[in-house]
């Protein structure tokens, strides 16, 4: 299977609006974003657990990353609330679940080779940055020299400009902003090839979003099995 899988154009999708898909796992359903395989595969996806829902244990070959967008998202290591991020390396495995149901963002298999931080950021945690010109408030959630990682608030109505050298991600967790002609809502995902700033303007409320300042496939990444 192969979704959005050339990284030369941008792509822009309302999440919000795809399809549910079934997971092999009963209760747990799946917005594809991106993808590159079948069961095992590089991918980016929207993931809703339903109450009383788990996947079994599984080792992440190619890495985790994950934001937890509503509810509590659970493993054996601990309860994950809603603005939660964090990373899990390759190597690790956990068995993800959720007792009252939760959606989450997620990125599998697209950890360089060399990378083993494995990271937690509760709400509320992470570095403090000053923020840009029509921002309210930025949070460092995780810098390797390689990949920056941040949510951002955004005021309402304003112009944001992120430039954007080495390859772009955003997605809207809360409010509203458009790029060009396209609005975007929670959910909302956009990916931009190096080179291509992103240009967008807030709604009447603004705008939370997640960002990813990366090339948008490392040359180095974990190859699939």
């Amino acid at each position: 299977m192969r979704i959005n899988d050339n990284f030369t154009v941008p792509v822009i999708v309302q999440a919000g609006q795809l399809p549910w898909a079934p997971s092999p796992a009963a209760g747990v359903d799946r917005r594809m974003l991106f993808r590159i395989g079948d069961e095992v595969a590089r991918a980016t996806s929207i993931v809703r657990y339903a109450p009383n829902s788990a996947f079994p244990r599984h080792t992440h070959g190619g890495g985790e990353e994950i934001v937890v967008l509503d509810g509590v998202f659970q493993d054996e290591h601990g309860d994950y609330p809603a603005g939660s991020y964090f990373r899990n390396p390759p190597g690790t495995s956990h068995v993800p679940a959720s007792q009252d149901g939760c959606t989450i963002f997620v990125r599998l298999w697209q950890f360089r080779d060399g990378d083993r931080d494995q990271i937690v950021r509760r709400p509320a945690e992470g570095r403090q940055l000053a923020p840009r010109l029509g921002a309210a408030s930025a949070v460092e959630l995780f810098d390797d020299g390689f990949e920056n990682v941040r949510f951002e608030s955004w005021m309402p109505g304003s112009p944001v400009t992120v430039e954007n050298a080495r390859g772009l991600e955003m997605l809207v967790l809360a409010g509203s902003l458009s790029i060009g002609d396209q609005t975007l809502l929670p959910q909302g995902w956009a990916r931009l090839p190096a080179g291509q700033p992103l240009r967008a303007v807030c709604g009447a409320d603004g705008a939370k979003v997640w960002l990813k300042d990366a090339p948008l496939l490392h040359p180095d990444v974990r190859q699939l099995p």
